[in-house]
């Protein structure tokens, strides 16, 4: 494995729970503390701080330093990557897709002659 899929293996695993999702949605909106983060959700700060913790390993948030709070922002950066993975894979499957397409409708109708 190389850097970029350790990269990658991060990322989809911080966006495979929901939780966290809802965070990066909130975070697109604009920076957050840890308390504003946790509003919406039936969980301690603790619990959230866990899930942005997982978030900045995958490098999808940053927190920086503002007074006396540490505000998260979103870094779209990583989410761009795998984006990108994702797009190279989808227009691998669809190409291979309609290359199937176009075979079979050169092949004749099932029961027909050829």
């Amino acid at each position: 494995m190389t850097v970029i899929d350790d990269d990658l293996d991060l990322v989809f695993a911080a966006l495979a729970d929901s939780t966290r999702r809802s965070i990066l949605e909130r975070l697109a909106e604009g920076d957050a503390t840890v308390s504003q983060l946790a509003e919406p959700f039936s969980m301690t700060q603790q619990a959230v701080s866990k899930h942005l913790k997982v978030l900045e390993r995958a490098h999808l948030i940053s927190r920086t330093r503002a007074a006396q709070s540490r505000p998260c922002r979103l870094d779209a950066e990583r989410l761009a990557a795998a984006v990108g993975w994702i797009e190279r894979h989808r227009q691998v499957w669809s190409d291979r897709h309609d290359r199937l397409e176009a075979h079979l409708a050169t092949l004749p109708p099932e029961g027909g002659t050829a």
